[in-house]
């Protein structure tokens, strides 16, 4: 027998009109054909199975306990998920009678491994091959069906996707549990959930709330000059130009080049004023720009987020509605922009789609230069699959919906870009030279619109006053200074990240790295996350209480900034996340050893687990101030982080749950005595966290919990003693 296993009911359904018929429907397949050319296509519900929970591998593991860590499996086990276990038992029995097996998951790292899982739980001697499918019309499909592949030209994806999935089982719940335990709140059962990609997603956001709450303006200067030709013959129109920082004025100046001192903006705005300079460069030029290219998922989901307000998570569906559903458009989860090459003879096609399916885009599909070939067409940067385009289908499986038809019409016009003439931008710069100053003028405007009439713009109908175009002066040419004018401004904060920001942020995480070698390899990879799991990752974290909307604007609850603050820096930044991505891709070419970095990572996790009490924190606290000297100092009442903060006595260490909590303690040179410096230890009765106290027979470690709890713990030099004390 011969059989198709795809991904999803919907694909499968698309695999089985492309065969010859009859088709017999079943329970989880459909038979398609007779005799020795017949063929059985079956299907997974996403993953049939997943990795086993710590207790089948040490039922003692069930129990979360701090002494169990770190848990490493000596042999990986995966377990089928309750919730389709039924369409599992079907695969089971369709693989062992098969005599070829065609691998039919998503051309993605998580749909090779899906249906590579279920393969080598069930066991099979059968040859498998690969077929990969990015669109679900049926001319598509069909031709996807007539190419299949060796399976074991994927294993390298695999391996990678299975690389990841161990990862993320060490590292998260391993660490999850060990903050859990080490930072639960008295009183509290919530889980403190630490994850590779989610937990550096808080960081950022709780960075930039941080920077904004503690943000101060300042006052800068901003100096302008008015310039006209002395020469009768050259144009005498007047120009205004801005003037450019200079290095002997860099102590004068911000990050961002500002001039913050008052007097020296007066003394340049005199030095230059009735003075004549010169023009030390002039340059005008004609500039042709391509389309943009079309969509990935990501793109996507920032266009559309800065467009239409819509969430990660809605574009993803939305898209994988007109993919799965109506089978408007091309595969939904990619990071690719281009287009395969052959796809190029299909353009006809997908333009009179468009026009019928989306009638206000009519007009601009006949105006389509069919013609134009722009560099979207390469195969060499096409992988397993290519940009989210339309497809050549004329018409909708029913009527769309409102998001539908905005998302439809968005990739429709990136698609009908690519036949637009290039826009042209008419720029200009004059540079003037007046005694040791320097000022420039600079000119924009778009000559030739060419696709931008297809580009939605955010606000329309928003006339901004054209500005004069610039007079057309030679270089050396003497000006006259006629005035100056002072701009005072002040600087703005950082905004709140939206859905579109933080998309963009986990996209091009290169820039939020410190480390250069780093951020120039994060450059070449995915970012954070990947195209498929972006949106999930955000929604997780709203579903935990870390993140909550402000109107369009996403922030770190308290719960998010606690554990940001409490976590170690290497934690909670980009870096080891992104990284990670780097280490994958490279498994996925074989130049890297999921061996290795599995092992690599237990070492890391052991590091955290094991890391010596009083170990430094250096990861800024909320509010944006460093840890107290000799580590992270805890909260005396409820041992949570502590934070310095000013007071009317001075500076002074204030818990992070305040209002909630009004522990306080004074800032100490030494290493506090009551153990609050140390990390926090959990009851052996409740797991709030145990603190030091000092009674009528000397220190002992007490619950913070108390009095609902009253475990106590004897002290064994200054940490809580392994046997119990009493208990009630």
């Amino acid at each position: 027998m011969h059989l198709y296993i795809a991904e999803k009911p919907s694909l499968g359904r698309a695999i089985a009109a492309a065969l010859p018929g009859p088709h017999q429907k079943g329970q989880g397949w459909i038979r398609c054909g007779n005799g020795e050319t017949a063929a059985t296509v079956s299907w997974c519900i996403g993953h049939l199975l997943e990795p086993a929970e710590p207790a089948r591998y040490n039922p003692a593991w069930k129990k979360w306990c701090q002494e169990d860590l770190p848990m490493f499996p000596d042999k990986w086990e995966v377990m089928p998920k309750d919730s389709v276990r039924q369409q599992l038992k079907v695969l089971e029995s369709l693989i062992r009678q098969a005599t070829t097996i065609v691998h039919a998951g998503d051309p993605d790292r998580e749909g090779q491994l899906l249906v590579d899982e279920v393969i080598r739980y069930v066991g099979t001697e059968a040859p498998v091959q690969r077929v990969l499918i990015n669109d679900l019309t049926p001319a598509a499909v069909a031709k996807a069906v007539q190419a299949p592949r060796d399976n074991r030209e994927f294993r390298r994806l695999s391996h990678s996707a299975l690389a990841r999935q161990r990862a993320d089982w060490l590292y998260g719940i391993n660490l999850t549990r060990f903050y859990t335990l080490s930072y639960q709140r008295p009183g509290e059962q919530g889980v403190y959930s630490v994850g590779r990609v989610q937990t550096p997603v808080l960081g950022l956001v709780v960075e930039r709330d941080s920077a904004i709450e503690n943000f101060e303006p300042k006052p800068y200067f901003r100096i302008e000059a008015q310039f006209a030709a002395q020469e009768d013959e050259a144009d005498q129109s007047p120009f205004t130009a801005r003037w450019l920082p200079d290095e002997q004025f860099q102590d004068q100046l911000d990050e961002e080049n500002r001039l913050l001192d008052r007097a020296i903006a007066d003394q340049i705005a005199a030095d230059v004023d009735g003075r004549p300079g010169t023009i030390t460069e002039s340059r005008f030029r004609d500039r042709p720009e391509a389309p943009p290219l079309p969509l990935s998922l990501s793109a996507l989901q920032i266009e559309a987020g800065r467009l239409f307000r819509m969430g990660a998570k809605e574009v993803l569906d939305t898209a994988q509605n007109l993919y799965e559903r109506h089978q408007l458009i091309t595969y939904p989860r990619s990071d690719c922009r281009h287009l395969p090459e052959g796809h190029f003879g299909q353009r006809e096609q997908v333009v009179r789609a468009i026009s019928r399916v989306a009638p206000d885009l009519a007009e601009a599909c006949q105006q389509a230069d069919t013609e134009r070939r722009t560099a979207a067409w390469n195969d060499k940067q096409v992988d397993a699959h290519h940009a989210i385009i339309p497809t050549s289908r004329p018409s909708p499986n029913g009527a769309l919906t409102a998001t539908e038809e905005k998302l439809y019409g968005l990739i429709s016009r990136y698609y009908l870009m690519q036949f637009s003439a290039d826009a042209v931008h008419r720029e200009g710069r004059l540079t003037v030279r007046v005694t040791n100053h320097k000022f420039r003028a600079t000119e924009t405007a778009i000559l030739v619109p060419g696709w931008k009439t297809l580009e939605l713009k955010l606000r329309e109908g928003r006339n901004d006053s054209s500005k004069a175009p610039l007079p057309r002066l030679d270089k050396d040419e003497p000006v006259l200074c006629s005035d100056t004018t002072i701009a005072e401004r002040k600087t703005q904060p950082p905004q709140h990240f939206t859905d579109a920001t933080l998309l963009s942020a986990m996209t091009n995480i290169a820039r939020f790295v410190t480390d250069p070698n780093l951020r120039k390899t994060l450059r070449e990879t995915d970012g954070l996350g990947t195209e498929a799991t972006r949106a999930a990752i955000i929604d997780t974290l709203f579903k935990r209480d870390y993140l909550y909307r402000d109107s369009r604007h996403i922030r770190a609850t308290d719960k998010g900034k606690a554990l940001i603050t409490a976590l170690p820096e290497s934690v909670s930044k980009p870096d080891r996340t992104a990284a990670w991505e780097a280490t994958l891709e490279s498994i996925r070419r074989g130049e890297g050893d999921p061996r290795e970095f599995l092992d690599t990572l237990k070492q890391e996790v052991r590091g955290f687990i094991d890391r010596p009490q009083g170990t430094p924190n250096v990861s800024p606290s909320a509010d944006g101030t460093e840890p107290a000297q000799g580590g992270q100092v805890h909260c005396p009442k409820c041992r949570a982080p502590m934070t310095e903060r000013d007071g009317k006595f001075g500076r002074f260490f204030a818990c992070t749950r305040y209002p909630q909590c009004r522990g306080t303690r004074p800032l100490e040179d030494a290493a506090p005595e009551d153990g609050t410096g140390q990390k926090p230890i959990p009851c052996p009765h409740c797991f709030s966290p145990l603190v030091r106290r000092k009674g009528k027979k000397g220190w002992f470690w007490g619950c913070s919990n108390f009095p609902a709890c009253r475990q106590t713990v004897d002290d064994d030099n200054g940490k809580p003693a392994l046997h119990l004390r009493n208990s009630t």
